[in-house]
């Protein structure tokens, strides 16, 4: 029932629906009480024993890793060495930039 329909109501009805409304609630009540009562207050809590692993075991696991990482860095192609540039190349390069922020101020500019 929605607001609308229980305002088309009559006072005597609406006074039925609170009564009924407020015996359910005490009924609800009532079951959560016996429910809590009636179950046992280790249900839900599962208690999981640890799993012990031998020595041994974890050795293996330990080997077979690490044996699996040796597989998959020695599988990778080696990387080059970092690259330089020589001074000379270097010098070329500013000079350019000069060449370019020295046209770009001769036309008033102050961005390229």
């Amino acid at each position: 029932m929605n607001i609308k329909e229980l305002l088309h109501l009559p006072a005597h009805k609406l006074k039925h629906l609170v009564k009924i409304k407020t015996e359910m609630e005490r009924l609800e009540h009532q079951l959560a009480n016996v429910i809590v009562a009636t179950t046992p207050s280790f249900v839900g809590k599962v208690i999981k024993a640890k799993r012990k692993m031998s020595a041994a075991a974890k050795a293996k696991i330990s080997a077979a890793a690490k044996a699996r990482w040796a597989k998959v860095r020695g599988a990778k192609a080696p990387q080059k060495g970092k690259r330089t540039m020589s001074a000379v190349a270097r010098r070329k390069i500013a000079a350019a930039a000069k060449a370019r922020w020295a046209k770009v101020k001769a036309a008033g500019k102050k961005r390229l």
